[in-house]
């Protein structure tokens, strides 16, 4: 038993005590614990144990989740692993968020590095690195009223929101303050080839990792229709309303609707929309117009790869890789030139080849450090927005876009 909730302890009781769980529970299939009237219906009937039986998920794994996500949120996990910037002056500052699996293990790793070089350095590092489900809003009021001499000196983030939008980090590019100050010539083959590149032509912006979104495909949901293999077959009709679409995960979310609007337009993110899963509760279903599932459990799941490891082998759910490529979320850097004196040793530490490691065996989040072994098989391709359609368009103004069409289909 963990110091948090004991596994035979009430899914709502879990959720109410700790919201932050609720993202890892719908992350893994369970949807439906997304509407606050239906976790008072079910979670209220069902314990974790029980929950991961029902899914065939490997308990002491998924606790592991519930218990990172508790304590990605507790003050005493930040006091003790982010060096707070509060009110004292730093020399460089660090902000952003990161993919909540490899968070804490990044910052441990970080932390520990900073200590041990920090009379070397010189000069004192503030660093305020959060959950990456919290979102970026507190980062995008800094940036909508600083100036470039306000500004952090490196930046983290996965996702489009925060640093493509012209009325906010766009506006700072444009500008020329930030730099890829990495070194790398190339970057991991499987990020550097024929088929794409993820290294900026421009050298403003450098990826650290992606998250990858893939398929969790419930078997025994399907009723006689083909297994899904590919966004093409995600969006088919027979698919309408059993898909558990990751619209919680804005950074993850960003990267579906764009990039299914850069393959299929308008009428594939109203596909899309028309995709989502829903599921109500008998009483409910009959005061709406809306088609609704008679399953409490959604067909297919969207996911980040990273969970798909915690299914086990007896399980309906099987992962799917999509054949027309795996939708990536980059986590981006960004480094201010004027500074970059100061932050090269940094920058060097988060692109090591220990992070790395750490980002790709830890969280199944494949690194572009070019001597990192992602462990991907040849035909595991990665669906990538483009560098000349980024430039192309306001990614700021189409998210807003393509977020009205998801949302007014479903």
């Amino acid at each position: 038993m963990n110091k948090y909730f004991d596994i035979k302890e009430k899914v709502y009781d879990i959720t109410e005590r700790y919201p932050e769980t609720i993202d890892v529970f719908v992350a893994n299939g369970f949807e439906q614990l997304a509407n606050s009237k239906m976790r008072k219906i079910m979670g209220r009937t069902i314990s974790v144990e029980t929950a991961c039986k029902s899914k065939k998920v490997n308990v002491d794994i998924f606790v592991q989740q519930l218990i990172d996500a508790i304590e990605q949120n507790r003050n005493t996990v930040d006091l003790a692993l982010g060096k707070s910037l509060g009110t004292e002056p730093k020399d460089v500052k660090i902000e952003g968020v990161l993919p909540c699996p490899v968070r804490v293990p990044l910052l441990e790793g970080f932390d520990t590095w900073a200590n041990k070089n920090q009379d070397k350095l010189g000069y004192k590092i503030g660093y305020e690195l959060k959950s990456a489900h919290i979102g970026v809003d507190w980062i995008r009021e800094k940036v909508e009223k600083g100036e470039e001499d306000t500004l952090a000196d490196v930046f983290m983030s996965a996702g489009f929101d925060l640093f493509f939008d012209k009325k906010l980090m766009g506006k700072f590019i444009e500008k020329g303050v930030f730099e890829d100050i990495t070194g790398l010539e190339r970057l991991n083959g499987d990020f550097d080839n024929e088929e794409l590149s993820l290294k900026d032509p421009e050298g403003r912006y450098s990826i650290l990792g992606v998250v990858p979104a893939v398929f969790m495909v419930n078997r025994e949901e399907l009723n006689g229709r083909e297994f899904p293999k590919s966004w093409d077959d995600l969006l088919k009709p027979e698919f309408e309303g059993s898909v558990s679409i990751p619209t919680m995960d804005f950074d993850l979310f960003n990267a579906l609707l764009l990039n299914i609007y850069k393959k299929y337009g308008e009428e594939g993110i109203k596909k899309l929309g028309r995709a989502q899963f829903r599921s109500m509760h008998p009483a409910e279903m009959v005061k709406s117009h809306l088609k609704k599932s008679d399953s409490f459990v959604p067909t297919v799941t969207i996911m980040p790869l990273f969970f798909t490891r915690m299914v086990k082998p007896d399980s309906p759910l099987k992962p799917q890789w999509p054949e027309d490529g795996a939708i990536i979320s980059p986590v981006f850097i960004l480094t201010k030139k004027s500074t970059k004196e100061l932050t090269k040793p940094i920058v060097d530490y988060i692109f090591s080849k220990e992070v790395g490691e750490l980002l790709s065996t830890n969280g199944k989040f494949p690194s572009t450090n070019p001597d990192i072994d992602n462990d991907l098989a040849p035909e595991e391709k990665f669906m990538w927005l483009g560098w000349d359609y980024i430039k192309e368009h306001d990614i700021g103004e189409l998210i807003k876009k393509c977020e009205s069409l998801f949302y007014d289909s479903n």
